[in-house]
């Protein structure tokens, strides 16, 4: 689908090292990094290996960049409302130690969450709810296609006035059926509940508008579709933290931390909005130079040209896979199936993982997610890769 008034992305495997003959269709496990961002951490390491002349706010200018970058990515008007994260788990954590905090929690409240969620987004409520008497509510998977508008009407049902907290992500980690952030999150707050989303499958691929939305908490892993490097990630905390509980008491997230002359002046004092949450040793000197060129990459690209090219690159293949006995969820706005992250349900009689071998053995890459096939592309794909993933399910099915 081409975009009015936007020039669509043609294919931009020169900007990486991917050797030829390799069928990568699988970002939703990993990024390739891009030969800037790649570039970006070789000089990094030339730099740390002499340290002379090294300043004070050299500690923080990185994040800085970054918190920016982000935020123009999801339409976030203040970068300070961002923080640097290791992982999913570490934002959740989070949530999880503020939620007795929240105003009018009480026991007997639900957690609202979908079926076969990323269990980053499932383990961190086990403690909580049991301390604080909530019950999880999850949203089971519709089994009749399509499943994403029913899916979505089951998520807004399962919404009341007992619903403390909704987890939900832009798209399904497994299948790609994409979720209605902006109705989700205006029934979250129609009932008092926080809102929660982790973007680590769509954000950087897929538009995403927070002052859309509005949720209380995005998170986000960097080495996915922000094409960055691992374990560093970013958070973004409404205003309903700003007087929270952080994880750990970084001397970094403190007011005037930057004056190391006066680090011996303890601080009670955190500086201003998400910063309290920074995970320690925030300013990742090698990552973070890496995480800024992707990001400012993926500013280029936009989101919408890339959704636009894959699916522009795919939509032959899911025509021919479904005559072989395969499913895919339809197209259908906010509530049908992404493009860059599609999931293929297979043949009852077929094994997921045999199948993988199959495409393993013809250097094709995506991921057995249950019964589907997870194809993830990107913009270093092409025509060929599509090909090649198309021949071996029809030689295998």
């Amino acid at each position: 689908m081409l975009i009015e008034g936007i020039t669509p992305l043609t294919t931009q495997k020169s900007k990486f090292s991917l050797p030829e003959g390799i069928h990568y269709l699988n970002c939703a496990t990993r990024a390739p990094l891009s030969k800037s961002v790649e570039q970006a951490g070789h000089d990094a390491i030339s730099r740390d290996a002499n340290p002379f002349g090294l300043r004070p706010d050299d500690f923080f200018s990185g994040s800085v960049r970054v918190r920016a970058l982000f935020s123009e990515l999801i339409n976030n008007p203040d970068p300070d409302r961002i923080a640097i994260v290791p992982s999913v788990s570490y934002a959740m954590a989070v949530v999880a130690r503020n939620l007795p905090n929240k105003p009018g929690i009480r026991a007997g409240q639900t957690i609202v969450l979908l079926d076969s969620e990323f269990p980053s987004d499932v383990y961190a409520w086990d403690r909580v709810s049991k301390e604080l008497g909530l019950r999880i509510k999850t949203v089971p998977m519709p089994d009749e296609f399509p499943r994403g508008a029913r899916w979505n009407e089951q998520i807004l049902e399962a919404i009341g006035p007992d619903t403390a907290l909704v987890l939900a992500p832009p798209v399904h980690w497994m299948y790609g059926i994409q979720f209605d952030l902006e109705a989700i999150g205006k029934r979250a707050r129609e009932v008092g509940a926080w809102f929660a989303v982790d973007g680590t499958q769509a954000i950087g691929a897929l538009p995403f508008d927070l002052t859309a939305c509005q949720p209380d908490v995005v998170v986000c892993a960097g080495y996915k579709w922000l094409m960055g490097p691992y374990s560093l990630g970013l958070a973004y905390f409404s205003p309903a933290f700003d007087e929270g509980i952080p994880l750990e008491e970084g001397w970094m997230n403190r007011l005037d931390s930057n004056q190391f002359h006066r680090l011996m002046d303890y601080q009670p004092i955190y500086r201003p909005k998400a910063y309290r949450y920074n995970v320690g040793e925030q300013s990742h000197f090698i990552q973070m130079p890496m995480l800024e060129a992707s990001l400012t990459q993926l500013l280029d690209w936009q989101p919408e040209r890339i959704q636009s090219y894959t699916e522009e690159l795919t939509k032959n293949a899911w025509p021919a896979l479904e005559q072989l006995g395969c499913q895919v969820e339809p197209i259908n706005g906010s509530k049908g199936r992404s493009h860059h992250l599609v999931g293929l349900w297979l043949p009852k009689y077929a094994d997921a993982l045999a199948v993988q071998q199959a495409l393993l053995a013809q250097k094709v890459a995506v991921s057995p997610r249950a019964r589907a096939l997870r194809i993830a592309p990107h913009v270093y794909n092409t025509p060929a890769d599509i090909d090649a993933l198309v021949g071996v399910l029809t030689e295998v099915l």
